[in-house]
Protein backbone atom coordinates (compact mmCIF):
# COMPACT_ATOMS: atom_id res chain seq x y z
CA UNK A 1 0.00 0.00 0.00
CA UNK A 2 1.75 3.66 -0.75
CA UNK A 3 1.26 5.72 1.95
CA UNK A 4 -0.35 9.09 2.37
CA UNK A 5 2.28 11.26 3.65
CA UNK A 6 6.13 10.87 3.96
CA UNK A 7 8.04 12.12 6.97
CA UNK A 8 11.57 13.54 5.92
CA UNK A 9 14.17 14.00 9.20
CA UNK A 10 17.95 14.79 8.10
CA UNK A 11 20.23 13.44 10.54
CA UNK A 12 23.86 13.89 10.97
CA UNK A 13 25.74 11.87 13.96
CA UNK A 14 22.55 11.60 15.89
CA UNK A 15 23.17 8.44 16.91
CA UNK A 16 21.40 9.38 20.28
CA UNK A 17 18.45 10.96 19.23
CA UNK A 18 17.10 8.22 16.70
CA UNK A 19 15.22 5.78 18.91
CA UNK A 20 13.26 8.25 20.55
CA UNK A 21 12.48 10.27 17.05
CA UNK A 22 11.59 6.85 15.53
CA UNK A 23 9.21 5.51 18.68
CA UNK A 24 7.85 9.60 18.88
CA UNK A 25 7.02 9.23 15.32
CA UNK A 26 5.65 5.86 15.28
CA UNK A 27 3.50 7.24 17.78
CA UNK A 28 2.11 9.81 16.54
CA UNK A 29 1.72 9.03 13.33
CA UNK A 30 -0.15 5.71 13.26
CA UNK A 31 -3.41 7.51 13.53
CA UNK A 32 -2.85 9.26 10.76
CA UNK A 33 -2.80 6.32 7.96
CA UNK A 34 -0.37 4.94 5.99
CA UNK A 35 2.94 6.62 6.23
CA UNK A 36 6.42 6.33 5.70
CA UNK A 37 9.78 7.95 7.42
CA UNK A 38 12.54 8.36 5.33
CA UNK A 39 15.70 8.91 7.82
CA UNK A 40 18.53 11.01 5.78
CA UNK A 41 21.97 10.17 7.57
CA UNK A 42 24.17 13.00 5.82
CA UNK A 43 27.37 11.70 5.92
CA UNK A 44 27.19 11.40 10.25
CA UNK A 45 30.81 9.53 11.54
CA UNK A 46 29.13 7.58 14.53
CA UNK A 47 26.61 4.93 14.91
CA UNK A 48 23.62 7.01 13.64
CA UNK A 49 22.63 4.76 10.32
CA UNK A 50 23.59 1.63 12.27
CA UNK A 51 20.90 2.31 14.66
CA UNK A 52 18.11 3.22 12.15
CA UNK A 53 19.13 -0.25 10.38
CA UNK A 54 18.39 -1.99 13.76
CA UNK A 55 15.45 0.02 14.44
CA UNK A 56 13.74 -0.76 10.88
CA UNK A 57 13.07 -4.50 12.43
CA UNK A 58 9.45 -4.96 12.16
CA UNK A 59 9.07 -0.98 11.42
CA UNK A 60 8.56 -1.67 6.98
CA UNK A 61 7.53 2.37 6.88
CA UNK A 62 11.25 3.67 8.21
CA UNK A 63 13.93 3.99 4.88
CA UNK A 64 17.07 4.80 5.30
CA UNK A 65 19.09 7.10 2.89
CA UNK A 66 22.74 7.99 3.24
CA UNK A 67 24.78 10.13 1.74
CA UNK A 68 28.61 9.13 1.63
CA UNK A 69 29.96 12.68 2.20
CA UNK A 70 27.75 15.67 4.21
CA UNK A 71 25.65 17.77 1.57
CA UNK A 72 24.03 19.65 4.57
CA UNK A 73 20.57 19.66 5.51
CA UNK A 74 18.52 21.01 2.30
CA UNK A 75 20.60 18.34 -0.07
CA UNK A 76 19.34 15.95 2.82
CA UNK A 77 15.64 16.83 2.65
CA UNK A 78 16.28 16.78 -0.90
CA UNK A 79 17.26 13.21 -1.52
CA UNK A 80 14.24 12.63 0.89
CA UNK A 81 11.19 14.59 -1.32
CA UNK A 82 13.12 12.45 -4.33
CA UNK A 83 12.94 9.07 -2.85
CA UNK A 84 9.04 10.17 -1.52
CA UNK A 85 6.47 7.60 -2.35
CA UNK A 86 3.72 9.90 -0.80
CA UNK A 87 2.32 13.37 -2.27
CA UNK A 88 2.15 14.90 1.04
CA UNK A 89 5.53 15.61 2.45
CA UNK A 90 6.21 16.23 6.42
CA UNK A 91 9.58 17.49 7.89
CA UNK A 92 11.24 18.29 10.79
CA UNK A 93 14.89 18.17 12.36
CA UNK A 94 16.67 14.95 13.87
CA UNK A 95 17.90 16.44 16.89
CA UNK A 96 14.56 15.61 18.49
CA UNK A 97 14.02 19.72 19.12
CA UNK A 98 10.66 19.20 16.87
CA UNK A 99 8.56 17.28 18.80
CA UNK A 100 7.45 14.55 16.78
CA UNK A 101 3.31 14.86 17.94
CA UNK A 102 3.85 17.75 15.98
CA UNK A 103 3.43 16.43 12.65
CA UNK A 104 -0.53 15.83 12.62
CA UNK A 105 -1.08 18.87 13.57
CA UNK A 106 0.72 20.42 10.25
CA UNK A 107 -1.13 17.64 8.62
CA UNK A 108 -4.59 18.87 9.73
CA UNK A 109 -3.83 22.54 8.88
CA UNK A 110 -3.09 21.53 5.16
CA UNK A 111 -5.85 19.28 4.95
CA UNK A 112 -7.91 21.91 6.72
CA UNK A 113 -6.46 25.08 4.59
CA UNK A 114 -6.71 22.99 1.39
CA UNK A 115 -8.25 25.15 -1.92
CA UNK A 116 -5.63 23.18 -4.38
CA UNK A 117 -3.96 26.34 -3.97
CA UNK A 118 -1.81 25.83 -1.19
CA UNK A 119 1.42 24.64 -1.21
CA UNK A 120 2.64 25.11 2.14
CA UNK A 121 2.25 24.83 6.07
CA UNK A 122 5.24 26.23 7.76
CA UNK A 123 5.92 25.87 11.59
CA UNK A 124 6.45 28.54 13.45
CA UNK A 125 8.48 27.90 17.30
CA UNK A 126 7.01 28.86 20.24
CA UNK A 127 8.77 28.73 23.37
CA UNK A 128 12.10 28.16 21.81
CA UNK A 129 14.61 26.44 23.74
CA UNK A 130 17.74 27.37 22.17
CA UNK A 131 20.46 29.53 24.00
CA UNK A 132 19.86 32.96 24.37
CA UNK A 133 21.91 34.11 21.71
CA UNK A 134 20.88 31.71 19.14
CA UNK A 135 17.54 33.07 19.49
CA UNK A 136 18.65 36.52 19.08
CA UNK A 137 20.66 35.83 16.14
CA UNK A 138 17.50 33.74 14.95
CA UNK A 139 15.45 36.51 15.60
CA UNK A 140 17.75 39.28 13.75
CA UNK A 141 17.87 37.00 10.73
CA UNK A 142 14.18 36.18 10.34
CA UNK A 143 13.61 39.91 10.54
CA UNK A 144 15.75 40.92 7.55
CA UNK A 145 14.74 38.31 5.47
CA UNK A 146 11.25 38.87 5.80
CA UNK A 147 12.25 42.77 5.28
CA UNK A 148 14.07 41.78 1.75
CA UNK A 149 11.68 38.90 0.67
CA UNK A 150 8.16 39.79 2.59
CA UNK A 151 7.49 36.10 3.08
CA UNK A 152 5.11 36.99 5.91
CA UNK A 153 6.90 33.96 7.91
CA UNK A 154 8.34 35.41 11.09
CA UNK A 155 10.65 32.02 11.88
CA UNK A 156 11.44 30.39 8.45
CA UNK A 157 14.45 28.18 10.50
CA UNK A 158 11.89 26.01 11.88
CA UNK A 159 12.74 22.20 10.75
CA UNK A 160 8.36 21.47 11.01
CA UNK A 161 6.86 21.75 7.58
CA UNK A 162 4.49 20.10 5.28
CA UNK A 163 4.21 20.80 1.51
CA UNK A 164 3.15 18.68 -1.71
CA UNK A 165 5.94 16.90 -3.12
CA UNK A 166 4.85 18.17 -6.56
CA UNK A 167 5.43 21.51 -5.42
CA UNK A 168 9.27 21.06 -3.49
CA UNK A 169 10.61 19.46 -6.97
CA UNK A 170 9.33 22.37 -8.86
CA UNK A 171 11.35 24.97 -6.73
CA UNK A 172 15.08 25.68 -7.74
CA UNK A 173 17.34 23.49 -5.63
CA UNK A 174 20.58 25.22 -3.48
CA UNK A 175 22.33 24.70 -0.82
CA UNK A 176 20.25 26.55 2.84
CA UNK A 177 16.99 26.65 0.19
CA UNK A 178 15.04 24.97 2.91
CA UNK A 179 15.60 28.53 4.94
CA UNK A 180 13.72 29.95 2.49
CA UNK A 181 10.80 27.53 1.11
CA UNK A 182 7.91 30.27 2.18
CA UNK A 183 9.16 32.59 -0.28
CA UNK A 184 10.34 30.46 -2.65
CA UNK A 185 6.50 28.63 -3.07
CA UNK A 186 4.65 31.79 -2.51
CA UNK A 187 7.26 32.71 -6.04
CA UNK A 188 5.75 29.94 -7.79
CA UNK A 189 2.28 31.15 -7.47
CA UNK A 190 1.19 28.52 -4.24
CA UNK A 191 0.00 29.95 -1.08
CA UNK A 192 1.09 29.59 2.55
CA UNK A 193 -0.40 29.23 5.59
CA UNK A 194 1.32 29.21 9.10
CA UNK A 195 0.82 27.19 12.75
CA UNK A 196 2.62 27.59 16.00
CA UNK A 197 4.86 24.41 17.03
CA UNK A 198 5.85 23.36 20.32
CA UNK A 199 9.62 23.24 20.63
CA UNK A 200 11.97 21.54 23.05
CA UNK A 201 16.03 21.09 24.15
CA UNK A 202 18.09 18.80 21.79
CA UNK A 203 17.93 15.44 23.19
CA UNK A 204 21.35 14.13 22.71
CA UNK A 205 24.77 15.43 20.97
CA UNK A 206 25.41 18.60 19.96
CA UNK A 207 24.13 20.87 17.14
CA UNK A 208 25.34 20.76 13.74
CA UNK A 209 25.26 24.96 13.30
CA UNK A 210 26.77 27.94 14.72
CA UNK A 211 25.85 31.55 14.86
CA UNK A 212 28.70 32.65 12.89
CA UNK A 213 28.32 30.15 10.12
CA UNK A 214 24.91 30.96 9.46
CA UNK A 215 25.69 34.13 9.26
CA UNK A 216 28.53 33.52 6.69
CA UNK A 217 26.65 31.84 4.12
CA UNK A 218 23.07 33.70 5.04
CA UNK A 219 23.93 37.21 3.64
CA UNK A 220 24.74 35.22 -0.13
CA UNK A 221 21.48 33.48 0.13
CA UNK A 222 19.59 36.10 1.15
CA UNK A 223 20.95 37.86 -1.56
CA UNK A 224 20.18 35.12 -4.50
CA UNK A 225 16.88 34.36 -3.12
CA UNK A 226 16.26 38.47 -3.88
CA UNK A 227 17.08 38.23 -6.79
CA UNK A 228 15.45 34.75 -7.54
CA UNK A 229 12.19 37.04 -6.45
CA UNK A 230 12.26 39.62 -8.54
CA UNK A 231 13.38 37.70 -11.70
CA UNK A 232 10.42 35.26 -12.01
CA UNK A 233 8.06 35.32 -14.82
CA UNK A 234 4.78 33.75 -14.79
CA UNK A 235 3.15 32.92 -17.91
CA UNK A 236 -0.64 32.63 -18.41
CA UNK A 237 -2.19 30.64 -20.59
CA UNK A 238 -5.49 31.41 -22.41
CA UNK A 239 -7.45 28.84 -23.54
CA UNK A 240 -9.01 29.14 -26.67
CA UNK A 241 -12.76 27.91 -27.25
CA UNK A 242 -14.22 26.96 -30.64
Amino acid sequence: MSPDLTIIAPMKNEEGNVTALVEELEAACAPLGPFEVILVDDGSTDQTAATIQALQDGRPWLRLLQHKTSGGQSAAVHSGVQAARADLICTLDGDGQNPPDQVPVLVAKFLQADTGTLGLVAGERVGRKDTASKRWASKLANRLRNWMLQDGTRDTGCGLKCFRRDVFLALPYFNHMHRYLPALVTRDGWDIAHVDVTHRERGAGTSNYTNLGRALVGGTDLLGVAWLLRRKKTARATEVLR
